[in-house]
């Protein structure tokens, strides 16, 4: 089975900051989870690197635009190796076979007569570069996201016939039981798609006769295609559209649009138009996630309160920081973080929860059998307990792309094997009976190899490490296919008839605040 994900991607005039690193780690994890579950994942991201905001911050600069680009893309593809993304595909719109997708697309939009041209006067943001009608700013007639007042701007530019697929799209958008059914999450903002559909759509700019910095149009060379429109196409570029077409009917129609919720309607409305026009299957879901203040405060150059991915890593270490950045908040709804409550839920969630179970089911190893365990029969009743519990509230909740939830039912089997160990209490048998103190022992170190294995979409790293510590038996992500692909727990468990557990050494060292 096949599974594409996309992010959009990224505008290449700033540097990567903390939203971008959000929606990359949820892909990321995700693109992880159905890995284990044994797809063949297409994980896709890049850089958007037309238009006029990346020419005018090339003159801010004194560089050319291609060099600022250059210099753009490869600080993202830093970011993304610091945090352990692990894309199949980074594009850039510069690339050549890029080029020649988007020429391919707006050839065939004039030709059947979906773009034709037109004067326009409107109102245009600058930040967005985008039009907007009066009803879409706010009383000052300013951008409601930049908050910088839209000026008037007239051009003769060429338009796309979107109104004319407003039925089509609400009857793909509304009906789950269409053949070409788009699933929009979350729901209240597939509602809103609904509603703005509803009140009709009107044609909308295709083109820009301004730009300097884009691609020009086939048919007219002295207009640009609009750079909404050119970043869209990247999404069927990637998979080989025109250059590859083995590669396209394989990963083609995407499974998953994921992508914060100010560029939800270009993804919902504009995208799925331009398909339908050139007829090419239609995205199968769109994920839109919410904003990030701090501290209450929206976060801006200005203010000096953007986050970048180094001063997450530096602040919790690379696991720890892509575990926070998805479970601190539920995936989908704007969130307010801190400092602060960040470091509060590390200690919670990794020093105390997480690592004090390693830290004492180790201590044990240690104390009682020099860090081997040596069981004479196989203890497989508290991982079975720990697996029934995993295998469906914790995939539902990663299905759902909710991953706050996947999160607390990991802590929930936690304390599963915490109250076990209370019960069973180690510290007595240790002088009364060895055989059963060695069942115990090897029990947890079972069920811990298991959280390890569910750990690996958020913290691949650490979940190796805790797998090697409680003596997983070869290579864990190898096992977790295996293990997802059957649902069974090998008959000898997953830690080895002599278990010889590696030092102890502390994962998630606590952080004071």
């Amino acid at each position: 089975m096949k599974f594409y994900i996309t992010t959009p991607i990224y505008y290449a005039n700033d540097v990567p900051h903390i939203g971008h690193s959000y929606t990359t780690i949820a892909s990321d994890v995700i693109a992880r989870w159905k890995r284990l579950n044994n797809f063949d994942v297409f994980f896709l991201t890049g850089t958007d690197e037309h238009g006029a905001k990346i020419a005018a911050a090339a003159r801010e600069k004194n560089k050319t635009p291609q060099d600022l680009c250059n210099e753009m893309s490869a600080k993202f593809k830093e970011a993304w190796k610091l945090l352990n993304i692990s894309y199949t595909e980074f594009i850039r719109t510069t690339e050549q076979n890029h080029l020649i997708s988007v020429k391919e697309i707006v050839e065939i939009l004039f030709k059947t007569g979906f773009i034709f041209k037109k004067k326009y006067e409107g109102l245009y943001c600058l930040e967005c570069e985008k039009f907007y009608s009066q009803k879409d700013l706010d009383e000052s007639g300013s951008c409601l996201l930049h908050k910088t007042r839209s000026i008037v701007q007239s051009e003769e530019n060429y338009f796309f016939r979107l109104s004319s697929f407003q039925f089509e799209l609400l009857k793909r958008i509304s009906n789950p039981n269409h053949k070409e059914y788009i699933e929009i999450q979350p729901e209240e903002r597939k509602n809103e798609i609904i509603g703005k559909l509803r009140l009709g759509l009107e044609d909308i700019s295709f083109s820009r006769i301004a730009v300097e910095w884009g691609i020009p149009l086939p048919f007219d060379k002295k207009q640009t295609v609009y750079v909404w429109v050119d970043a869209l196409i990247n999404y069927i570029t990637g998979v080989g559209y025109i250059t590859d077409d083995a590669k396209f009917q394989k990963y083609w129609p995407v499974d998953v649009h994921l992508m914060a919720k100010d560029i939800l309607w270009f993804h919902s409305v504009v995208w799925p138009a331009i398909l339908m026009a050139v007829k090419l299957p239609l995205p199968k879901k769109i994920f839109s996630h919410g904003f990030f203040t701090l501290n209450g405060n929206k976060m801006s150059k200005s203010l000096g309160n953007v986050i970048s991915p180094r001063e997450l890593v530096d602040k919790y270490g690379i696991d720890a920081a892509r575990y926070l950045m998805v479970t601190f908040i539920p995936f989908g709804p704007d969130g307010d973080i801190s400092w602060r409550e960040l470091t509060s839920k590390y200690n919670a969630d990794l020093a105390n929860n997480l690592g004090n179970l390693i830290s004492r089911t180790i201590k044990m190893v240690e104390k009682y059998f020099n860090f081997q365990v040596s069981r004479i029969t196989v203890n497989l009743q508290l991982a079975r307990k720990v697996a029934v519990v995993l295998r469906k509230s914790f995939a539902e909740s990663m299905d759902d792309m909710q991953f706050h939830k996947a999160a607390e039912v990991l802590k929930g089997v936690i304390t599963l094997i915490n109250r076990q160990i209370e019960i069973d209490a180690p510290w007595k048998l240790f002088k009364v009976d060895t055989k059963k103190l060695s069942s115990c022992v090897s029990s947890y170190l079972q069920a811990i190899c298991i959280i390890a294995i569910y750990l690996l979409p958020f913290m691949p790293t650490s979940s190796e490490r805790i797998w090697n510590m409680m003596g997983g038996i070869g290579n864990i992500n190898e096992t977790a296919k295996k293990y997802f692909a059957d649902m069974i727990i090998p008959e000898d468990g997953f830690s080895a008839q002599q278990t010889k557990s590696n030092m102890m050494e502390i994962l998630f060292p606590r952080i004071e605040k």
